[in-house]
């Protein structure tokens, strides 16, 4: 994540709080009108870098786009918000009009379904693949060729590697396709401000690897209050970060997931991209294509600059013994992942051209 008294990825500044001088971006939140989406859309609209949103998602949500638009209208911000609704059974990169996605920087990609109970991880996975490319396919469409595509559609270790590719194969950057997984970044966070007390503004534990379960590692050590912390309790807190959703989900009554903790990363996320892109660079950790591990795609922090994503950091070296093993533990668990998003890509293609 970044902290300028971090020995292991200097020069990379946390998202968090800048007030500089604004350059102003358009924007586009798909799935905007569910509930992790309405909760996003409002934090990008207060974000004052926005100068303009688009709201997109399709008939039959709970709540409609044009209502999420127009309730957004009356925010006392300069943003300027749209809304773009398709049938179910359209294809937004022949049916969505081109001023939703036209000019955007930045598009936050939030979709897909949840997994069904007994349903198995394959199909699971190909279904939000199916809906995350028609999404995808609209963007290389219409958005100009840097845009930024940051996703939330699960399983993020296989659809961030399948995007990547298919938009690979269409001679695009892969990179501008990533993975956000800053919620496990700021779970972390959190945990350790109430295990030791220390402002959370001043604590950013990098967590690297993939996004569910014991694929994330928190690199405790890469923190100056994070490594204070003794061994079993930095333990104990990895173990919480990974029962964190489950947590939720359970004391939601299985009514719901983490929307609100999620949307707050995701608009971290966002912003890190918005400062880069304004010319402050800036990191965020998130799941992108690079070479710091022995996959091809791995959860890391990112540095964000006018390009979108300018560099990947290596991971730091000389890592406590255990957080060494663990990454070497978490590869192994994310392979099946990216192996399988992968090999989705080979059996499958955009439609950007109509």
């Amino acid at each position: 994540m970044g902290n300028s008294s971090c020995h292991c990825f200097e020069g990379l500044v946390p998202a968090r709080g800048s007030s500089q001088a604004q350059e102003e971006f358009k924007i586009c939140i798909t799935g905007g009108a569910g509930s992790l989406g309405q909760q996003l859309c409002l934090l990008m609209a207060m974000e004052p870098r926005v100068k303009e949103l688009s709201v997109y998602d399709m008939d039959g949500t709970t709540v409609p786009a044009v209502g999420v638009a127009a309730d957004l209208s009356h925010l006392a911000v300069k943003c300027r918000v749209n809304s773009y609704t398709l049938p179910a059974d359209s294809r937004p990169v022949r049916d969505l009009p081109k001023e939703c996605l036209e000019g955007c920087s930045l598009v936050l990609i939030s979709a897909g379904i949840p997994r069904r109970r007994g349903q198995e991880w394959v199909e699971w996975m190909r279904i939000n693949c199916n809906i995350a490319k028609l999404i995808v396919e609209a963007c290389l469409r219409f958005c100009p060729p840097d845009a930024v595509l940051g996703l939330l559609v699960e399983p993020l270790g296989a659809v961030v590697p399948a995007m990547a590719r298919l938009v690979e194969k269409r001679g695009r950057n892969p990179k501008q396709v990533l993975g956000i997984t800053s919620l496990d970044s700021v779970r972390t966070c959190k945990f350790v401000h109430e295990a030791t007390g220390e402002p959370a503004a001043n604590i950013h534990v990098p967590v690297v690897g993939g996004h569910a379960g014991r694929s994330a590692v928190p690199l405790f050590s890469q923190d100056p209050v994070a490594a204070r912390l003794p061994p079993e309790r930095q333990q104990e807190l990895e173990t919480q970060l990974h029962g964190a959703g489950t947590k939720v989900v359970q004391a939601k009554q299985g009514k719901g997931s983490a929307t609100l903790s999620a949307a707050y990363a995701a608009s971290l996320f966002g912003k890190a991209v918005l400062q880069g892109l304004a010319g402050r660079r800036t990191s965020e950790c998130a799941m992108v294509k690079s070479d710091v591990s022995d996959l091809p795609y791995f959860a890391s922090p990112v540095m964000f600059g006018r390009r979108g994503v300018e560099r990947v950091p290596p991971l730091p070296r000389g890592l406590p013994p255990r957080e060494a093993e663990r990454i070497v533990e978490a590869a192994k668990l994310l392979r099946v992942e990216v192996e399988a998003g992968l090999e989705y890509a080979k059996t499958n293609a955009l439609m950007c051209e109509m």
